[in-house]
């Protein structure tokens, strides 16, 4: 995807599209892109958030799920309690 198509359905996502925001998750998700989910997870999208939590996860990414958790994703926690026990 070229980075004027992507610019183009970012602008629907911010509109509310919620095609336009499923399909920035999963490719935020296949390039593994930490920051662009936590935009979309701090914008309201809880699909972004179990991404980001599934993303840490197979990660290992310790701070990222305890980021997660502290603000009470009870999934980010259990995760944590597992990889770290």
């Amino acid at each position: 995807m070229s980075d004027s198509e992507l610019s183009v359905l970012r602008e629907r996502a911010a509109r509310g599209d919620s095609d336009a925001i499923g399909e920035l998750i999963e490719l935020a998700a296949e390039r593994e892109d930490f920051e662009e989910l936590r935009q979309l997870a701090d914008g309201g999208s809880r699909d972004a958030e179990d991404q980001l939590v599934e993303l840490a996860a197979e990660k290992e990414d310790l701070d990222e799920l305890r980021r997660l958790a502290s603000a009470g994703n009870t999934d980010a926690a259990e995760v944590l309690a597992e990889l770290t026990e």
